[in-house]
């Protein structure tokens, strides 16, 4: 690891020793930028600064370049998230039956705006064009349970089971 790498690590308190082991089947297979960064984001829940410039780095990939990639897709996160994810179906169902309102309780509730994740890194709130489950609208996913038939009265008493 070269001395920038470990001082930025140091300073975001990130180890990054575990992406010597995932990078290792990639090492010369720069066509592999994906699978290398989902696993990157599956060890530490989202992709660190110190963690991209260390792939890039070994990978001998411009740092430009991962940014790229990993800025299009939606699947990839560049800052930390929430133990729970609250994901608000905005599907025409749910909009119909009351997810808007869902969506607002929520913010107030957790003081956070969608797409944004709690202090505590407690929640994580977002809001996915459909979750599938039209039958139990409006609904949420808190990471994979659903929750469905919602009011705003209710979200309190959800959000408290997750305590």
């Amino acid at each position: 690891m070269s001395s920038e790498a470990e001082v930025a690590a140091v300073n975001q308190d990130i180890d990054l020793s575990p992406v010597d082991s995932i990078l290792e089947p990639y090492l010369g297979k720069k066509e592999m930028i994906i699978p290398i960064m989902q696993k990157v984001q599956d060890h530490y829940g989202y992709l660190p600064r110190p963690a991209m410039e260390y792939v890039a780095r070994r990978m001998r990939i411009p740092l430009s370049r991962l940014y790229g990639v990993t800025t299009f897709y939606a699947q990839f996160k560049m800052k930390p998230r929430g133990r729970y994810i609250i994901r608000v179906c905005k599907g025409t169902a749910c909009h119909i039956q009351g997810s808007p309102k869902i969506a607002e309780r929520i913010e107030e509730l957790l003081d956070i705006p969608s797409g944004e994740t709690t202090d505590d890194l407690k929640f994580t709130l977002e809001e996915v064009a459909c979750i599938g489950a039209c039958a139990l609208a409006p609904v949420i996913m808190i990471n994979d349970n659903p929750h469905g038939r919602l009011s705003p009265d209710k979200m309190k008493e959800i959000l408290d089971s997750y305590e």
